[in-house]
């Protein structure tokens, strides 16, 4: 089978590989149906994390299941299937707590490093994948869903759960005011989350029209092109002097976060999920004068799939609207090269 493989440095390949296949009476193969390549994807592929051997990489994508392990009780083959980016077990304290993503049995796919039970994991931009914890990590739609809706199943594998994971880390309320800072595709699903949660006014921050645009159709009321200081200060203004109530922290850098929490009015609060890079510390000071909060973290896709999941199948939302590019497997590469570049939102692969 093909499955893609980072090397180094916007280093990337699609290669043969090992068959999948079930190592676990848990597992399930589970054939692509669509993937895609995440903002923090780019990470590895700029060199701002290292990859010091070559390695699968990839975390979000559904399918069909073909295989499943004598075990599994809960997908069966031939359903059609979302896979969240981490996996779990469903039966641990943590995933009863609903934070999967730190399950006693679970890791990442494509995360270049085996699992908390120390065996291999797969990366997802490949043609097959094979699912461990497959009861708890899997959830299955009702029936096969129409090729137009698989871009919007794709999101609820990470992108759309982890801009809803920001409103609600965040504590977006009906009628309440939000701020998101970050442009790319979790920062969009965050302003689609924020609406759906019944924000009355939702403020992005974004210098590009593309993606200006599409923040105003997923609900955005306003949009302010300015960064920092600069940014934060555009936004007090246009809120009346006090900030926003909530503020979607989607980047993960020094400045986005510095961004997002002089956003926030006093007793507001800051829902952060962009993978942080830097080494600065939050200015505790102002946030101790402000009783401004922070609370986030890696999503737990698991726990908000069902409810996200009947949104999309019901129409309510459509957030594969973010992939604006579509690429055949084969041309991973350049898949990698459009985000990279800013040619693309979010970039889809079809085997």
């Amino acid at each position: 089978m093909r499955a893609t493989l980072i090397h180094g440095p916007r280093d990337i390949r699609l290669e043969e590989v090992p068959d999948a296949t079930i190592l676990e009476p848990t597992d399930a193969i589970v054939r692509v149906v669509a993937a895609c390549v995440c903002g923090s994807d780019l990470w590895p592929y700029r060199g701002v994390k290292e990859t010091p051997e070559p390695s699968r990489i990839g975390h979000e994508f559904v399918g069909v299941v073909e295989e499943v392990g004598a075990d599994v009780r809960t997908v069966k083959p031939g359903q059609f299937v979302i896979a969240p980016f981490v996996f779990s077990d469903g039966t641990c304290v943590h995933c009863h707590n609903g934070i999967h993503t730190s399950c006693v049995s679970g890791g990442v796919f494509g995360a270049g490093r085996p699992g908390r039970t120390g065996r291999p994991v797969d990366g997802c931009q490949a043609e097959w994948v094979t699912v461990p914890q497959a009861d708890g990590t899997l959830v299955a739609t009702p029936e096969t869903p129409d090729d137009a809706m698989i871009p919007s199943l794709l999101t609820l594998s990470d992108v759309m759960a982890t801009g809803h994971h920001a409103a609600v880390a965040a504590r977006v309320r009906e009628g309440g005011t939000v701020a998101v800072v970050g442009d790319g595709a979790v920062g969009l699903s965050g302003v689609l989350a924020a609406r759906r949660l019944g924000a009355e006014r939702i403020v992005a921050f974004s210098r590009h029209d593309d993606r200006a645009a599409l923040a105003r159709e997923f609900g955005a009321t306003d949009v302010i092109a300015g960064r920092g200081k600069e940014g934060a200060k555009e936004l007090k203004e246009l809120l009346g002097g006090i900030g926003a109530d909530a503020v979607l922290e989607c980047v993960g850098t020094e400045e986005s976060m510095g961004q997002a929490i002089a956003s926030t009015r006093p007793g507001g609060m800051v829902g952060y999920v962009g993978v942080p890079h830097g080494e600065g510390g939050l200015p505790l000071d102002r946030m101790f004068g402000t009783n401004v909060g922070v609370a986030g973290g890696v999503a737990p896709a698991r726990q908000y799939l069902p409810e996200l999941l009947e949104d999309v199948l019901n129409g309510a939302i459509d957030p594969g609207r973010v992939f604006d590019r579509s690429f055949a497997l084969a041309d991973v590469a350049d898949a990698y090269t459009a985000m990279d570049e800013r040619t693309a939102i979010k970039s889809l692969l079809r085997p």
